[in-house]
């Protein structure tokens, strides 16, 4: 498959073709791997064996291109990108994230191909479902909307290929929408809501009123619960109006209106992408700002660069990775430098959150010793410690939520920004386990292996 929305790297139809003859040819000049796989019987299942019998596997990958999260998707595909480029050289990061990594995964080469979702769950599944069937893929990743997450979860589940989502904030994707073959890295409303939520109450005190402006879909919906549920019960916060608004509104002025007579005290805004930047652009020529205190409890990569420093000054936003946490963590520091080098400019944490994922799949792979599927899924249940570009992070078993710390940032003044980069300071880095519900606590249930 060949067309304006999506292209291969590395692949072609020859690569195809002999990936299929060495299948069809495995029993008469089996391979080492292949050998295994029959000697220990294991019924065919997925992709596997086929996807990984020939000296490559591949990735499908989609992310927005187009639409209102398209700056957010390319920058997350530039890490996906970027730690193909690290597993299949084994480059020193990678190592220091999966130390059997040596060149390739099992020695295997990573080839992948990407498509345009649009932040759309059914352009998504369709391009997964090529990539599957005629590619191989052993591996399918990208969302940036958590309505493609929850998509491709199902599709992960029912054709038994591993799904790891990109960018996804619903607490539904590892909740009552989990499935056995699929993962997430990234931080999500709960523990966004349960690390932020303090320090919204130390910082404004209780009893305020909060306007909300929510998407309407799975991620604004959850996220807003979380974060109401949280002020309402710990510092008696009302909601006095929730702004509900379709993914990529062109204009935002009737719900200000309503938020500007609504007696409220702070903005909570949980729009994402260009609708993030178009409201809080619009709150401001209505006056709303800074009239209200503006929260923006799930941070949105490249929002400060595109709203201005001078608006989101002194707010408050969690997030999963902030570039100067350089300083901090020596792996930060070298996946820091490696992007910038490559792609000139600090990487935001939608890039970040992205080759973290496709590290720990091959971390994950290395310890199984297989790409058979329900070998790697217990890899990664196994719990093992593992580090991280923001320290020591492990995999929950349960639901396959990464455990792993939140970040808290708030917006500098434009008089303190060392360079043209510097617009948040991290105030708090907050442990994963103490933010997060328990398992089953939004109705997981993951499903079998097979």
């Amino acid at each position: 498959m060949r067309d304006s929305k999506s292209k291969f790297h590395g692949y072609s139809r020859r690569d195809f073709m002999r990936t299929g003859l060495s299948v069809a040819g495995g029993l008469a000049l089996p391979t080492a791997f292949a050998s295994r796989a029959f000697a220990e019987d294991r019924p065919a299942i997925g992709t596997w064996p086929a996807g990984s019998s020939g000296d490559s596997v591949f990735i499908g990958i989609t992310v927005p291109r187009t639409g209102a999260y398209a700056l957010q998707g390319e920058d997350e595909l530039k890490g996906y990108q970027l730690a193909v480029e690290h597993i299949n050289e084994g480059h020193p990061l990678i190592k220091k994230i999966s130390p059997k990594t040596k060149k390739g995964v099992l020695g295997k080469t990573v080839k992948f191909g990407v498509a345009d979702s649009a932040a759309k769950p059914n352009d998504a599944v369709q391009a997964e479902q090529r990539f599957i069937s005629e590619n191989k893929a052993v591996l399918m990743t990208g969302s940036t909307s958590s309505a493609v997450a929850v998509a491709l979860n199902k599709l992960a589940q029912r054709e038994k290929v591993l799904y790891v989502a990109g960018i996804s904030g619903s607490n539904d994707t590892t909740g009552k929408d989990c499935v056995r073959y699929g993962f997430r890295q990234c931080f999500y409303g709960e523990t966004a809501a349960n690390a932020i939520g303090p320090v919204l109450l130390k910082t404004f005190g209780k009893n305020k009123k909060a306007a909300f402006m929510t998407p309407d879909y799975t991620y604004g919906h959850t996220v807003t619960k979380s974060m109401n549920d949280f002020l309402s019960k710990n510092g008696g916060w009302t909601m006095v109006t929730n702004q509900v608004s379709p993914l990529g509104a062109p204009d935002f002025s009737s719900y200000l209106t309503n938020i500007a007579n609504s007696g409220a005290e702070i903005l909570i805004n949980v729009n994402w992408g260009h609708d993030a930047v178009l409201s809080i652009q619009q709150a401001k020529q209505f006056g709303i700002l800074p009239k209200m205190k503006l929260v923006v409890p799930y941070q949105v990569p490249f929002l400060a660069r595109e709203v201005g420093a001078d608006i989101m000054e002194g707010v408050y936003a969690a997030t999963d990775f902030w570039w100067t946490l350089e300083d901090k963590y020596p792996l930060a520091k070298m996946f820091v430098e490696a992007f910038d080098k490559k792609y000139g400019y600090k990487p935001e944490w939608g890039a970040e959150n992205a080759y973290m994922e496709f590290a720990l799949w091959a971390e994950a792979v290395e310890n199984a010793g297989s790409f058979y599927p329900p070998d790697v899924i217990k890899s990664y249940e196994a719990g093992r410690k593992i580090d991280s570009v923001v320290g020591e992070v492990y995999w929950r078993a349960a639901d396959h939520q990464l455990v792993r710390p939140v970040i808290i940032v708030r917006g500098k003044k434009p008089s303190a920004m060392k360079n043209k980069e510097d617009f948040w300071e991290v105030t708090e880095i907050l442990p994963g386990a103490p933010l997060m519900q328990k398992p089953d606590a939004f109705g997981c249930n993951l499903g079998g292996y097979t």
